[in-house]
């Protein structure tokens, strides 16, 4: 077939027509094939006793075979849990095809899942690579794709390099997703105004930015539940001190960044009824937590005493 491989036919008639005298030109011509691809052919399948067809089919087929790589093992990761290798393997496949479904580029989709699925969150480039059988620049795009969407973080192990998804991811993602959604809001709202809302694309324009307004309204909405969980657990720190805490002692005690306890404070702040019975006060930038007296009369403050 022209542009295809030679085949065993091809052969015979280009031994054939050599010994009839015909040139490289005509051979190709006659196969519809490029001059270069019979020079080629004859120079590398030609002995002492000139181009044998059956020899140069046998030759190259050896070469195929030498060339064919040999398929690379999927190293087996032992997670210590007494878990079937296998089922996490399959199920790191289905979790990475949801992802790539979900918009993502698929070597990204599976980084972001053998990361997912392994215990500790944390592995090095190498080790990814290794588990995920693909280059170290594969590795180095999905990185720096995942890190630009808050979805991982960078880590330093002296002269490595390693990948980190922790607890605090998903609230990384949620606050990078309202962010680009306030963006649509600005620049399509600037669009409208330049654009003119009493023209056909102005007005498109504005339709786009009250859309993304009101995602965004419900977004910031549905943070509060984000929240709501660290806002509890900080109350419950601050009772358990007893005593006022800046935020900087509060994520050292926690062990969140400091950007976590800032916005769950803020959250039990601004929505004290997520606290319940308990608010939080704030003093010379120290944060502590009180009893709602209000919920209280003043007959049952004084029965209560102090």
């Amino acid at each position: 077939m022209p542009g295809g491989r030679l085949t065993q036919e091809d052969r015979r008639l280009i031994a054939a027509w050599l010994k009839d005298g015909l040139g490289y030109a005509e051979i190709a011509r006659r196969l519809g094939r490029p001059t270069s691809t019979i020079s080629r052919e004859v120079a590398r399948n030609s002995g002492r006793s000139g181009y044998r067809a059956d020899e140069a089919t046998r030759v190259t087929g050896e070469r195929a075979r030498r060339r064919k790589p040999q398929p690379r093992a999927v190293p087996v990761v032992e997670n210590g849990y007494g878990r079937d290798p296998e089922a996490v393997r399959a199920f790191e496949t289905e979790f990475a095809e949801m992802i790539v479904e979900t918009g993502l580029p698929r070597m990204t989709a599976r980084l972001l899942a053998c990361l997912a699925v392994s215990d500790d969150g944390v592995l090095s480039a190498a080790e990814l690579a290794q588990r995920l059988q693909v280059s170290p620049a594969s590795i180095s795009n999905a990185v720096a794709y995942l890190e630009s969407q808050a979805m991982l973080k960078r880590e330093r192990d002296g002269r490595r390099e390693r990948y980190v998804i922790d607890e605090e991811m998903p609230q990384r993602v949620w606050n990078e997703s309202v962010r680009s959604n306030q963006e649509w809001v600005r620049v399509s709202r600037r669009g409208a105004e330049v654009l003119g809302t009493s023209t056909p694309a102005g007005a498109r324009m504005d339709d786009l930015s009250r859309f993304h307004a009101r995602i965004n309204e419900i977004m910031l909405d549905d943070r509060i539940a984000v929240f709501a969980g660290d806002a509890l657990t900080v109350l419950a720190a601050l009772l358990h001190a007893g005593r006022a805490l800046s935020v900087s002692a509060l994520a050292d005690a926690l062990g969140w960044a400091t950007d976590r306890v800032a916005a769950a404070l803020r959250v039990a702040e601004e929505h004290p009824h997520i606290a319940g019975p308990v608010r939080v006060v704030c003093r010379d930038g120290e944060y502590g937590a009180v009893p709602l007296v209000e919920r209280l009369t003043a007959g049952q403050l004084a029965a209560l005493g102090g």
